[in-house]
């Protein structure tokens, strides 16, 4: 395939899930003043109801305008040689490919988180605030940024190093050495992601000897599961959005609650939430979660040892010396549709798994304080009760709240 055919087959590529994207996100909004389904009417007044629409409706406007601004700068780039123009400037500093290849990807990096940082500041300091969910603070929300870009940097260069050492050691081989990194980084993230990268971003702290901390043991030692690390972290610094979370597995497996979460909702609804978590670990869901994410990183690297070789890919995209990093942005775009059928297998597993760790909750503690949970959660959230059933399947993770609490009460 000559690189003119696979430059217009980028850029189509493009266009297409941008138009889709755009349908999808038209159709979920069409379906904003849909009447709510009877099981939900207590979840807003009438008040609340309309506050949870122009929440949404304001996200969908300022969606598309973002989304619109993305698919320009990103075509534009491609079209008129914005890639050729940061790999030449790459090279005026280096001989050595992989330092050309860590400067080129930290260019477009925190080129692109520059002129994105205006539209997120609107995001958190606008529409978050407007509807009372922001407490960041612009010197937080600048600090999370360099945080991220710190980390990024950190551990993305050494992932790109690495990579593109493996490719000049081992040729196309590269992807065998390859995906055994991303496995031990997977399984190090997985089990102390938690202890290395939430600090850097929120404290963490054991929660406090009580009634909850005593209805979670009690809870914990009735189904069998073995739990030393209950952890309390600051989200409300950020948002007033509440949630818990599971990871690690083993003796490093760990709970963390949103201290929004405590002040949200009762202790019995608490508990609640963590059975459902509960359900995910005693159902392998954290296993299977992980290992599906190594062997999916691994056919995606396979895939790649075929094209990473092939200069036509890197010229596809407008430069004029093909490399590794080059061609690696134009496999991503390519390979990005069989990214989204992976991600629709991922998300119908997901979803099938949350029907199944509400099952759990529901048969080792309690449906009604699961219910009222969720319920109170998606009114905190202004979340959207009538979702079109075509972005659900596209983008959703989890049931929508209907079909979760119909499961519940069946």
């Amino acid at each position: 395939m000559t690189a003119n055919l696979l430059f217009y087959l980028i850029i189509a590529i493009v266009s297409l899930q941008f138009i889709l994207e755009t349908t999808l996100d038209y159709l979920n909004a069409k379906r904003y003043k849909d009447p709510i389904p009877a099981e939900l009417n207590d979840v807003f007044d009438a008040e609340e109801y309309q506050k949870s629409q122009d929440y949404k409706a304001t996200n969908y406007k300022f969606g598309l305008i973002t989304s619109s601004f993305s698919v320009v700068l990103t075509l534009s780039f491609i079209i008129f040689g914005g890639f050729d123009y940061i790999d030449t400037l790459a090279r005026t500093f280096s001989n050595n490919n992989i330092i050309i290849a860590l400067l080129f990807f930290g260019i477009i990096m925190i080129g692109s988180d520059i002129i994105t940082t205006p539209f997120s500041y609107y995001s958190t300091f606008v529409i978050e605030e407007k509807f009372g969910f922001n407490k960041t603070t612009p010197k937080l929300f600048f600090l999370d940024k360099l945080k991220g870009w710190l980390m990024t940097t950190v551990l993305g260069g050494v992932i790109i190093s690495l990579f593109i050492w493996f490719f000049n050691w081992a040729g196309t081989n590269f992807w065998i050495y390859a995906w055994g990194l991303m496995a031990v980084f997977a399984l190090v993230m997985n089990l102390f992601y938690s202890k290395l990268i939430v600090p850097l971003f929120n404290k963490q702290t054991p929660l406090e000897e009580g009634t909850l901390k005593t209805k979670i043991e009690t809870y914990a030692q009735k189904v069998g599961f073995e739990l030393n690390n209950i952890f309390v972290i600051d989200g409300s610094k950020r948002s007033t959005k509440a949630n818990a979370y599971f990871s690690g597995f083993g003796k490093e497996k760990r709970v963390t609650l949103y201290d929004t979460l405590i002040n949200d909702l009762n202790e019995d609804e608490i508990v609640a939430v963590l059975a459902h978590e509960v359900g995910h670990y005693k159902r392998k869901h954290i296993i299977f979660n992980l290992i599906s994410s190594i062997l999916l990183t691994g056919f995606t690297l396979f895939i790649l040892s075929f094209f990473v070789n092939t200069p036509e890919v890197s010229l596809a995209i407008g430069v004029s010396i093909p490399s590794f990093h080059a061609a690696l942005i134009g496999f991503g775009i390519l390979y990005s549709p069989i990214s989204e059928i992976t991600g629709l297998v991922m998300n119908i597993l997901s979803r099938k798994f949350e029907y199944q760790a509400d099952d759990f909750a529901k048969n080792t503690f309690s449906a009604t304080p699961l219910i009222t949970s969720l319920k109170k959660l998606s009114k905190n959230s202004l979340s959207n009760l009538t979702p079109h059933p075509a972005y659900v399947f596209m983008h959703y993770s989890h049931p929508p709240l209907i079909a979760r609490i119909k499961n519940l009460k069946a």
